[in-house]
C-alpha cells in the first residue's frame, strides 16, 4: 500500500516505526507455467489497521464532452477521456460516489475493464535519497489511489496500459515510488516508478513467474529489448546523476538506481516466495537482490499463489527471525486475477477475491461480467456491522485469533475456508468448459449464466460466513458461563 494511505490513520501510523509498515506481496505468472493456462496477477493489500472495510464496485462506461476534466482525490486535475470504459474495482469504504471514478476519496486497488485489461496497484516501494534528490517526487502527482481508474478507463491492452500510465507520470509526475501489474489475455507487464518522472516496465516471460514484496525489483534487463518499455532518456538520467557506478544498458539495474535493495523487510518475502515456487533452487537468505524471473518446479495454480500470499516462515531458517510474513492480520483483502486466452471475450477474466483478511477468508471466483454485486459486498465502514460481507469475514478472523479461547477457533475457520476454496478451485475448469460450450450456442445466455453464477457464489460464501460466525459466537458465550454445582443449578432451574 502507498504512503498516502498512512495519513488516513495518522495516529496509528505515528506509532509504527517501519517505513514500509503497510506493505503488500504479489505474484505474477506467465501463461505457459500456469496450471490453468491463464496469465495470473495477484496481490495482498495490507493496511495499517484491522478495521478498514473494502467494497466491490462496478463503474459503468461513461462519455465526456470535449474539455471535460476529472479532479483526482489529491487535487490534481486531468483531461477526461472522450469515453471512459466500464471496469470493476475493489475500493476503500470512505468514498463519496460509486458512479464517478476518482471522485472524492475513492481508493481503487485492482480491476478489469470491458476490453479485458487487468490491473493491480500497487506494491509500494522506498526510493533512495540520491535518486529522489535528482528527481523529487511530485506532491500532487500521480499516486496509487487514482491509478486504476485513470488507466482502466482508457486501456485497450496491457502494453497500452503501461504507455498510458507512463504518459501520466511523465506529464504530471509521480507522488510515490510504486510497482504496478497489468495483464490482458495475451501478455502481462510489470511496471515500476522511480523518482518524480522515471519509469520502466518489463513483460513477464510466458514460462516464468515474478514475485514482488515492496522493494523495487527490476534489474538485469536490456533497455533496448522489445520486452522492456521505459521513459525516454532513462539511461542518460541515471548516468548523469551517477545513480549507478557502472550503468549497463544491456543489463540495467533500475531497482538499485532508484530503490533500496537489501531491505530484509522485503527481501525475506522474496526469498520465501521463490523457495515455495522453485524449491529445487537453493538460495541464501537475505541477499540484496533475487532473480527477477524464475521457472517454477511445477505449474502454478490458484492454490499455490494463495499459499504464497498467506505464507509465514515456519519451518524455514528465518522462523522467528524475519520481521514479517506475507500473510498478516492487518491485510484488508487479497486478489488473484486469471486472464484466459482460450475463453470467449466476455469471460476472459476470472477474479479470485478474498472478502477480507487473506488468512481468514477464502478466495472466491467470479467472472468480470456482473451487472451488479451483492449489496453486502458494497457496504461497511471502519466500525463493525453485521450486514457487510467484509465485516462478517473479518469478525471470523477476530474469533480465530490466538487471543480468543487460546486459538481454539482458528483450525475450525481454516478448515471451513480451505474446504470451500478447494471446491472452488477444483470446479473452475468444469465451469469454464461448460460456459465455452454454452457460449457457442447462445452467447448472451452464457454471459447471463456466468453473472448469475458469480453473484450466487459470492452470496453462498457470505451465508457460510454468517452461519459459522453465529456458531462460534454461540460457543464463545457458552464458554463464559459459570460452571454451577448440581445444587446451584437445581436452585436456578426452580426459580
Amino acid at each position: 500500500m502507498s504512503l498516502m494511505k498512512k495519513a488516513l490513520v495518522a495516529a496509528i501510523a505515528a506509532a509504527v516505526a517501519a517505513p514500509s509498515a503497510m506493505a503488500c506481496t504479489s505474484v505474477m505468472v506467465g501463461k505457459n507455467v500456469s496450471e490453468s493456462g491463464a496469465i495470473m496477477l495477484s496481490r495482498n493489500e495490507d493496511f495499517i489497521s484491522n478495521n478498514w472495510a473494502k467494497h466491490m464496485v462496478i463503474y459503468p462506461a461513461r462519455t465526456y464532452k470535449k474539455g471535460d476534466t476529472i479532479t483526482l482525490s489529491n487535487g490534481l486535475t486531468v483531461p477526461a477521456p472522450a469515453k471512459a470504459l466500464r471496469y470493476t474495482a475493489m475500493i476503500d469504504w470512505d468514498n463519496t460516489s460509486y458512479d464517478i471514478p476518482n471522485n472524492g476519496k475513492v481508493f481503487e486497488e485492482r480491476g478489469v475493464n470491458e476490453l479485458n485489461v487487468a490491473m493491480s496497484a500497487t506494491n509500494s516501494a522506498e526510493g533512495n535519497e540520491k535518486a529522489l534528490k535528482a528527481d523529487p517526487l511530485i506532491e500532487d502527482g500521480i499516486i496509487e489511489q487514482n491509478m486504476v481508474g485513470l488507466v482502466l478507463s482508457e486501456a485497450t491492452s496491457a502494453r497500452n496500459a503501461v504507455e498510458i500510465l507512463g504518459r501520466y507520470i511523465e506529464k504530471y509526475g509521480a507522488g510515490e515510488t510504486n510497482g504496478i501489474q497489468f495483464a490482458d489475455q495475451n501478455e502481462a507487464w510489470y511496471m515500476e516508478t522511480g523518482g518524480g518522472h522515471q519509469w520502466i516496465a518489463v513483460r513477464i516471460p510466458d514460462d516464468k513467474y515474478l514475485v514482488i514484496a515492496n522493494g523495487l525489483r527490476i534489474h538485469g534487463v536490456d533497455l533496448d529489448s522489445k520486452d522492456v518499455m521505459h521513459v525516454e532518456g532513462l539511461f542518460d538520467m541515471v548516468k548523469k546523476n551517477k545513480l549507478l557506478d557502472n550503468p549497463d544498458r544491456k543489463s540495467f539495474n533500475f531497482a538499485k538506481a532508484f530503490g533500496v535493495p537489501g531491505d530484509i523487510y522485503n527481501t525475506d518475502r522474496e526469498w520465501l516466495s521463490q523457495k515455495m515456487l522453485t524449491p529445487s533452487l537453493k538460495q541464501e537468505s537475505r541477499q540484496d537482490q533475487y532473480p527477477l524471473f524464475l521457472s517454477p518446479d511445477k505449474k502454478i495454480g490458484v492454490d499455490e499463489v494463495a499459499a504464497v500470499l498467506r505464507a509465514d516462515y515456519n519451518g524455514t531458517e528465518l522462523e522467528n527471525i524475519a520481521p514479517r510474513p506475507s500473510g498478516v492480520d492487518r491485510n484488508a483483502e487479497a486478489h488473484i486475477i486469471e486472464m484466459y486466452g482460450n475463453m470467449p471475450k466476455e469471460l476472459t477474466a476470472v477474479i479470485w477475491q478474498t472478502p477480507s483478511a487473506v488468512n481468514y477468508s477464502p478466495f472466491i471466483p467470479f467472472y468480470n461480467v456482473m451487472e451488479k454485486v451483492p449489496a453486502e459486498y458494497a457496504m461497511g465502514t471502519d466500525s463493525y456491522d453485521d450486514q457487510s460481507a467484509w465485516w462478517n469475514f473479518r469478525a471470523l478472523g477476530a474469533l480465530a485469533s490466538k487471543n480468543v479461547q487460546e486459538g481454539k477457533y482458528r483450525p475450525v475457520v481454516e478448515k471451513v475456508w480451505n474446504d470451500l476454496e478447494h471446491r472452488f478451485i477444483a470446479s473452475q475448469p468444469y465451469m469454464n468448459s461448460m460456459l465455452k460450450d454454452m457460449y457457442k450456442k447462445d452467447s448472451k445466455l452464457a454471459v447471463s449464466f456466468a453473472s448469475d453464477y458469480s453473484n450466487g457464489i459470492l452470496q453462498t460464501s457470505l451465508n457460510k460466513a454468517t452461519e459459522l460466525k453465529s456458531a462460534l459466537m454461540t460457543d464463545l458465550t457458552r464458554s463464559t458461563e459459570k460452571k454451577y454445582s448440581p445444587e446451584e443449578f437445581e436452585k436456578i432451574s426452580n426459580l
